[in-house]
């Protein structure tokens, strides 16, 4: 395996985070701060989930199925593809998974009896407010301190981080403010 060489890295940020080098993104100033702030949220806000899933057998991506179908109930999978970018194949063998575990029931739909919507069970219900608890405290210890204000600012800095042309029903809820309901 190759060693990874660290000599020729780009100069380190000032302590405002902007890194006044020339590089290949041009001359504009990068945002090495947030950009490095987030990979490291991210790593820490999934990582008390993964551990807990780590006991089941699961990962991330059973993680994503389990929380949008509990919040959403009766998501079709056609959508769920579509909020999670994903293929068939990928949510076809994570499903089956949730599915022969009893964590979600899938049945058709009253209307077009094609569609197959998702439901949490009582079981995955309970799996994704264990999840969800272990986020949000991590998110409670992360806001402490900061007013009313604040935290919206961060909601909305969340929500301009996320591409809006994406016509996903999911995000249509979220953006909205509304949950969505049972069909």
């Amino acid at each position: 395996m190759t060693d990874i060489n660290f000599s020729g890295m780009a100069a380190k940020p000032d302590s405002q985070g902007s890194d006044h080098s020339s590089s290949a993104a041009g001359e504009r100033d990068l945002r090495w701060d947030i950009i490095e702030l987030l990979f490291f949220a991210y790593r820490d806000f999934v990582g008390d989930a993964d551990q807990e899933l780590e006991a089941f057998g699961f990962g991330r991506a059973h993680h994503r199925v389990i929380h949008f179908v509990t919040r959403y109930p009766g998501l079709k999978v056609a959508d769920l593809l579509d909020v999670l970018r994903i293929t068939k194949q990928s949510l076809g063998r994570v499903l089956k998974q949730l599915l022969d575990e009893g964590y979600i029931v899938q049945k058709t739909g009253n209307n077009d009896r094609r569609q197959r919507l998702l439901y949490a069970t009582p079981k995955g219900e309970a799996l994704v407010a264990k999840l969800a608890g272990l986020q949000t405290d991590r998110i409670n210890r992360a806001v402490t301190g900061i007013d009313a204000a604040g935290v919206e600012t961060v909601r909305q800095f969340l929500r301009a981080m996320i591409d809006r042309d994406d016509p996903d029903k999911v995000l249509e809820a979220i953006f909205g403010g509304g949950r969505k309901t049972k069909e």
